[in-house]
């Protein structure tokens, strides 16, 4: 076992294990203090099958690794001559089930060693390391505590086209440094003639650890099953995943022997797997029986998951699984055809439906609260100054919950649309748009005329840009748009088209249909602008004679 920080957890296995008579050596790291060493020493000190072998000053990725173990082995070796199996495990080891088990599972594949070993030629799993180069090249440093002398090594050793001899006889293998080898192979490793060659090269390859015994196994094994009986999960930078309290289902459910990262604070984990056991299982380790789980971990820390940007991961564009987290309804020009727009699809459509969400003096929720889900305030100056945020917010807090709102071209539009490009390249957002209807309040509001042409002027202008963005070729929203004159001859067919999609899986009918609002002489309206010089040609071909009143023009 080699040991470098919490002790107590690791006289908690050692004890376990030595419980069975099962012996055990302990490599101290030497850069542990003295007093923290002599404490698992004394903590220990009632078991004689426990052993404390010479120590080392022990660095990530270098060959003082390779030596505790080789000093660890011997020792045991020694002391221990009736042991047949020596397990390698570190003080981050819990053992899953009872000795005993795993003792009867290598009596049933005798002379046979369990260590992963991959010709390095075919591995494929290093995560920003070096693969052949790291038994062609010079590691004199390590790369933990010498990052920059490291990687300015290795530059000057590929710049001089440096290129070491690897020893007659072997080829460089890898794989886990937590294996479970019969005595046989470990003596003739430790006792082979070559063994000082052997040293003397991987003392300056990198990550020995994971080479030393994964290589010159295939020189002295029998039987090789190339795969460790330690479960141990990496993620997508090949960095441990560490066991907490909470994976003890999955633990269990994998029938391993042995697990690795556990947290030193997981009390449950080793309160539990280390009580005292009745041994009578022979099930096969399966650590494939929870693999989805890491799978699916390591797609979140990738991929994130949609419409959640967390600090943890920088957002980077095309990478993103999902602009938002769930499908959304924006609609342009609704609120000013129909009396009450809001009110009636929230009733029909069972969804939440704002206002204007991007209005200039402030956002305006459903019921016009304050606050709404997710600490959101209706703050324009907090709102936009982020206004993609303050929509995946949105989005994000009310999932399950259809979002509806109401966008157009009076309400704030950001520094070059950015706003709608978000929303148009998103695949969740529906997006719904009658122009020209931005003329209708104009109409109503009966103010001077030359202002209402030049604001009429300014929102069309906005709305022509608004539209070209909504026709690009990059837009993934599902897009329609209407004239107002294509919609006002038939309402009912776009509005249960609507109603269609916002609730799929719906069983109501769309039985009542919203009021349209008042549009008598608004056709004059239009032809008075058209008279001063504007063209509203978004619109469509809209009548020019004074529309009926309107009860008579309302929906059937």
């Amino acid at each position: 076992m080699l040991v470098h920080t919490a002790l107590d957890r690791a006289a908690q296995v050692a004890r376990f294990a030595a419980a069975t008579g099962s012996p055990v050596v302990i490599h101290v790291d030497a850069r542990t203090s003295a007093s923290q060493r002599e404490g698992l020493v004394q903590a220990l000190a009632n078991l004689p099958q426990v052993r404390f072998c010479k120590r080392h000053r022990c660095d990530w990725g270098t060959w003082s690794l390779v030596a505790a173990m080789q000093s660890a082995a011997e020792l045991l070796l020694r002391d221990f001559p009736g042991v047949e199996r020596v397990y390698a495990m570190s003080g981050a080891c819990l053992p899953l089930r009872p000795v005993a088990e795993l003792q009867a599972w290598l009596d049933r594949h005798p002379d046979t060693d369990f260590i992963e070993s991959v010709n390095v030629a075919d591995v494929n799993w290093t995560k920003g390391g070096l693969n052949e180069e790291r038994f062609t090249l010079w590691f004199p440093v390590g790369f933990k505590r010498n990052k920059w002398v490291f990687d300015r090594l290795v530059d000057a050793q590929r710049l001089l086209h440096v290129k070491r001899d690897i020893p007659d006889g072997i080829v460089p293998h890898m794989g886990s440094q937590w294996w479970c080898l019969t005595r046989e192979t470990l003596e003739a490793i430790l006792k082979d003639p070559m063994r000082p060659v052997y040293d003397r090269y991987f003392r300056q390859v990198w990550i020995p650890d994971e080479s030393y015994f994964q290589t010159l196994v295939r020189l002295h094994a029998r039987r090789i099953e190339s795969r460790s009986l330690t479960l141990g999960k990496f993620d997508h930078q090949g960095k441990p995943h560490v066991f907490y309290d909470d994976h003890l289902t999955l633990l269990r459910r994998s029938d391993c022997f042995m697990a690795r990262k556990i947290w030193r604070g997981a009390d449950r984990l080793y309160q539990h797997f280390l009580a005292p056991r009745e041994a009578g299982s022979d099930a096969e380790p399966q650590p494939s029986r929870i693999d989805r789980h890491f799978a699916r971990a390591t797609e979140q820390r990738v991929r994130g998951r949609p419409g959640l940007y967390m600090a943890s991961r920088f957002p980077v564009a095309n990478r993103e699984n999902g602009k938002t987290a769930e499908p959304y309804s924006v609609f342009q020009g609704f609120t000013e055809v129909f009396q009450d727009f809001e009110g009636w699809l929230s009733a029909v459509a069972n969804c939440r439906v704002h206002g204007h969400l991007f209005a200039p003096q402030k956002a305006q929720f459903a019921g016009r609260e304050r606050h709404f889900a997710g600490g959101l305030s209706d703050s324009a100056t907090l709102r936009d100054y982020n206004p993609r945020a303050f929509l995946t917010n949105l989005l994000w807090a009310t999932r399950g919950e259809r979002q509806c709102f109401q966008f157009g071209p009076g309400d704030t539009q950001g520094r070059k649309f950015d706003l709608l490009w978000f929303m148009a390249t998103d695949s969740n957002a529906q997006i719904s748009v009658i122009s020209g209807a931005w003329a209708v309040p104009l109409y109503r509001s009966g103010g001077d005329f030359a202002q209402l042409r030049r604001e009429a002027a300014r929102l069309q202008r906005i709305e022509s840009e608004m539209i070209e963005i909504l026709h690009a070729p990059q837009t993934r929203a599902r897009i329609r748009i209407w004239t107002m004159a294509e919609f006002l001859e038939n309402p009912a067919e776009p509005l249960h088209t609507l109603f269609d999609e916002i609730a799929p899986h719906s069983a109501a009918r769309l039985m009542r249909l919203p009021d349209l609002v008042d549009l008598t002489g608004f056709g004059s309206f239009l032809q008075e602008l058209r008279n001063q010089g504007m063209q509203p040609v978004l619109m469509g071909d809209f009548p020019t004679t004074p529309l009926p009143p309107d009860p008579s023009h309302r929906m059937k």
